[in-house]
């Protein structure tokens, strides 16, 4: 298993290289000059954008730009963005928020999807079962932006029971943008338990659990659904990081100060070294979030080993 982790850690230096160079270039490629853009409708004179370009090295071309990245990121330098701040200040003040709304997402998705797919799949073809089949269909086909401000207008406006913006509220301000966040999840968590369990209680192992008179609830919690969960975790553990990356909308529309809205904002502006920062960190993330899964299927299924 040590090895193994190795290995894994390893293989995650070329995947951030090939990322950070692939983000460096999309934002390389985006048109405009966002040097004369700061100066909003006040233009900046000739010798003060001649100078930031060659503070940010935006004259040379992309490979030396990225090369330049690199050697400072190597020395524990993100760079700073085009008004003279670190990347690593707006990460360290940005990321909790991003975190803490990731967190609730996976959480509402967890809880709610994994009963959801349980009561689904011992019951096929019941009323919950078409329930939930119907249901997941219905909130898969919304998109997440409109799926947002339905929210906001009914659960914030109409009913009153979360705040529509800003963190002032604590955990509370999370519920509304981690629900909005997770409700796509959430519905194929439901759908997979479902599946797994549907499948798993005609394996042969239940079939001689029940044969010994062993409990129903015996039976589904501790046999079928462990069993089932395995591909669960695999997309929940792959998940984590699509949400970090899914933030950008939902921080936006609900205006959450956390670096999916940080992306967001340095898009616009062309803000190179924000960008890569952040996305580099959220490509870390997915990564690491995907050797914790495999880790964990020796947890759920014993016979898994890892040479």
């Amino acid at each position: 298993m040590g090895r193994y982790i190795a290995r894994r850690l390893l293989l995650t230096i070329p995947v951030l290289i090939g990322a950070s160079f692939l983000i460096f270039a999309l934002v390389y490629a985006l048109p405009g000059d966002p040097i004369r853009a700061l100066g909003g409708e006040r233009p900046l004179s000739p010798a003060v954008v001649a100078q930031l370009r060659e503070e940010f090295n935006l004259d040379d071309p992309l490979v030396v730009q990225y090369a330049k990245y690199v050697g400072d990121l190597l020395q524990g330098d993100l760079g700073t963005d085009f008004r003279g701040r670190e990347v690593s200040e707006t990460i360290t003040q940005r990321l909790p928020v991003t975190l803490r709304l990731t967190v609730v997402a996976i959480a509402i998705e967890t809880v709610i999807g994994i009963i959801a797919g349980v009561l689904a799949g011992i019951r096929r073809n019941g009323f919950l079962d078409n329930l939930v089949l119907v249901s997941s269909t219905l909130i898969v086909s919304v998109p997440i932006l409109v799926l947002a401000f339905v929210a906001q207008f009914v659960l914030g406006l109409q009913f009153g029971w979360f705040p529509i913006a800003g963190i002032n509220e604590g955990w509370l301000s999370y519920v509304l943008p981690g629900l909005v966040l997770a409700s796509g999840s959430l519905a194929y968590v439901a759908r997979l338990t479902r599946t797994s369990i549907a499948e798993n209680l005609r394996a042969d192992y239940v079939r001689t659990a029940r044969a010994k008179g062993l409990p129903n609830r015996t039976v589904i919690g501790r046999h079928t659904l462990r069993n089932s969960l395995i591909p669960v975790v695999t997309f929940i553990g792959a998940d984590i990081g699509t949400l970090m990356g899914g933030a950008i909308v939902t921080e936006t529309v609900f205006n959450l100060p956390g670096i999916g809205r940080a992306v967001f904002d340095s898009v616009q502006a062309q803000e190179g070294a924000v960008v890569v920062g952040i996305v580099t960190l959220m490509v870390f993330f997915f990564i690491f979030f995907n050797l914790v899964v495999d880790v964990l299927y020796a947890v759920l299924d014993p016979r898994i080993r890892y040479d």
